[in-house]
């Protein structure tokens, strides 16, 4: 959700809503205007089981552009059991982009005396695969994204790579779509966050986005039964289909407007 730009009345309850006073959600097209009292909000908590309750792993990384297969990590954060959070700097050993910068706060001065890719990604993805052999699930929003360029770093620097096909991969960004249909409106990581009440103080740090991906995902599967009661491999079906859908439903809008489509196939690895 986003505040509405612009005056309107309340889908709900008809008041009127000045703008900036209220909530727009919805789809190009078909937007729909809410006061504060009618915004739509997530169900609440319940009392059953499901993986929610389990050890949940959780990866982010920082990096040097948005190209899972050509930029390059910058940092990660990898927090597992309680008392288990593992974090640091890598040299890329390519200039960080001043956009990147702008976004991360990472220069390149600050990863010249940090370990190179070979180095310390060797300690990111033998953790990954500690997470297969143990069955743990590992949350990461957007996996796609990260999971790809973690592996192309993998095989970048001929890195042991763990079985990428054993993962149980928790998506809060695939899962929130499966849930809500797109019908929100834009849902970064800070916007499924708020949605949920799950505090992020100083995003795109990757140990606060982490620790805040994992907090999402215990919020989407206590509050919704269907999602936290299935057993994770299943999960990972409804995730695939779930990346399949919002691929389709992108690419019948970028057709239109001439942007690059997505792999409907491409969760939680691309290419």
């Amino acid at each position: 959700m986003r505040p509405n730009r612009f005056d309107g009345f309340c889908d709900a309850c008809s008041v009127h809503v000045a703008a900036g006073g209220g909530a727009l959600t919805g789809l190009p097209g078909q937007w729909r205007t809410w006061c504060l009292a009618c915004s739509p909000q997530p169900p609440e908590r319940g009392a059953h089981d499901g993986w929610h309750r389990l050890p949940l792993a959780s990866l982010d990384l920082e990096t040097t552009g948005v190209d899972p297969h050509g930029d390059r990590v910058v940092s990660y954060a990898l927090l597992d059991e309680p008392g288990f959070e593992i974090t640091g700097l890598v040299n890329p050993g390519v200039p960080i982009p001043a956009a990147a910068a702008a976004v991360h706060g990472i220069t390149d001065a600050m990863v010249a005396a940090a370990p190179p890719p070979a180095d310390a990604l060797a300690v990111v993805l033998d953790w990954v695969d500690t997470l297969v052999q143990r069955r743990v699930g590992l949350v990461v929003f957007n996996a796609c994204y990260d999971l790809t360029m973690l592996r192309a770093e993998a095989v970048r620097h001929s890195l042991p790579q763990p079985d990428w096909d054993r993962l149980l991969v928790v998506d809060p960004y695939v899962v929130d779509w499966g849930i809500e249909r797109g019908q929100l409106g834009q849902r970064r990581l800070v916007d499924v966050a708020a949605y949920y009440g799950v505090s992020v103080d100083g995003a795109h740090d990757a140990t606060v986005d982490a620790r805040a991906a994992r907090e999402v995902a215990v919020e989407l599967a206590a509050r919704h039964a269907e999602v936290g009661g299935t057993p994770l491999e299943d999960l990972m079906t409804h995730q695939r289909a779930w990346y399949a859908d919002r691929a389709a439903d992108w690419n019948s809008y970028a057709r239109r407007v001439g942007r690059e489509l997505d792999d409907p196939d491409g969760w939680p690895l691309t290419g």
